[in-house]
């Protein structure tokens, strides 16, 4: 009896080696990134044809690529516009070419069509240094010139077929694994797959010879990829300080980005009042701190409307507010002043001058809710600094 082979009565059932699988389906111990780890440490060359092609993903195998003394990609799906259309909107979106109204996209299309893919997928891709580690040995092997890469402009090619070969002296002519896996982590590893591999060196053979029937047409993108990466999305490495502290910027503010400009509630504006974009979103910050610390400072310029933009906070909150500020900044004749500009934005409040708080800690403060002041740095001393 062999190894595996059970018999019951008259039934045989084939027990096969789970370190040896056919069948890949991206089930625990049952990946095709698993099996391309243990085979490609041992192959001389490696050609993909496939009709989705992620660099992203490119991280995951880039070690075992390292031995291989040739790498040739040919990416071949052509789908029509609509359906690349639905793919996008689904934000899984793969390297994909397409044909305009039904005719053969010419080299030059096919290259511009690959360079908006690539930077749509980095744009999307988890911003991460095992993918920037990926993709920049990605362009390191194009560069070397131990991976091209190549588009199929003209025909519909909806294949997922990857050809491995061995060294001439080695144990045999090589591997063909095809099946449902694009070259992407979802085909990889996260989505549920079925691929087989044909070890008879008459399907290696004969898979070879459609890849180069293909490959002699397909159109070389190799360059075109390297310099899209380079110039048009995050890994570019010609970054200037200025843009890196524009970076830094969106950063730490990019959960206010894009905030609706109406989520203020603009209890009252007055007619005349001109509303400008940076004091509402002054107001904006100013309610968020409030909500989370208790108190806020508003330090623009003189000339930038504190005042206004108090105003437009008061709007804000509720409950009874008091304003403590200078004689002048109180005084009714002052266009500008607290009492002026709360009564044109309609906001009930006390005014007390910031010389004489001595009163108002004697008259008591239970009833404010909300408390401005002005020129608050009076205020400082050795212990609140």
């Amino acid at each position: 009896m062999g190894k595996g082979v059970i018999y019951n009565q008259n039934m045989v059932k084939y027990m096969p080696d789970k370190n040896d699988l056919t069948f890949f389906t991206n089930e625990p111990n049952s990946t095709i990134l698993d099996r391309f780890i243990s085979t490609l440490k041992d192959s001389k060359y490696f050609d993909i044809l496939v009709g989705y092609f992620r660099t992203s993903g490119f991280f995951r195998l880039y070690q075992s690529f390292e031995a291989i003394e040739k790498i040739r990609i040919l990416v071949g799906l052509n789908i029509d516009k609509q359906t690349y259309e639905v793919i996008e909107k689904s934000k899984q979106i793969p390297i994909a070419f397409y044909q305009k109204d039904g005719l053969p996209e010419t080299n030059q299309n096919t290259r511009t069509t690959f360079s908006a893919a690539v930077v749509n997928e980095l744009e999307k891709s988890e911003d991460s240094f095992d993918v920037e580690l990926g993709v920049k040995k990605f362009i390191e092997f194009l560069q070397s010139g131990k991976l091209e890469i190549r588009a199929y402009p003209s025909k519909n090619i909806h294949a997922k077929v990857y050809i491995i070969r061995f060294g001439e002296d080695d144990r045999d002519y090589g591997r063909v694994i095809t099946g449902s896996s694009n070259f992407s982590e979802s085909g990889l590893v996260e989505q549920r797959e079925f691929n087989v591999e044909l070890k008879n060196s008459a399907d290696v053979k004969f898979a070879l010879e459609k890849f180069e029937e293909l490959w002699k047409d397909g159109v070389d993108i190799s360059k075109d990829y390297i310099h899209t990466v380079n110039t048009n999305t995050w890994l570019n490495e010609n970054i200037t300080p200025y843009e890196l502290y524009l970076k830094f910027l969106y950063e730490y503010f990019k959960e206010k980005i894009g905030v609706d400009k109406d989520k203020l509630s603009k209890r009252y504006i007055p007619t005349n009042f001109r509303e400008l974009e940076y004091q509402a979103e002054a107001v904006k910050d100013a309610k968020a701190k409030l909500d989370g610390y208790g108190g806020v400072f508003i330090s623009d310029v003189v000339g930038l409307g504190k005042t206004y933009i108090s105003a437009l906070l008061a709007n804000e909150l509720d409950g009874y507010n008091l304003v403590i500020a200078p004689p002048n900044l109180l005084d009714e004749d002052n266009p500008g002043s607290w009492r002026n500009v709360f009564s044109d934005f309609k906001i009930s409040a006390d005014y007390e001058s910031i010389g004489k708080l001595e009163k108002l800690v004697k008259r008591g403060t239970e009833k404010y809710r909300n408390v401005f002041i002005d020129e608050a740095h009076r205020f400082r001393s050795e212990s609140n600094i």
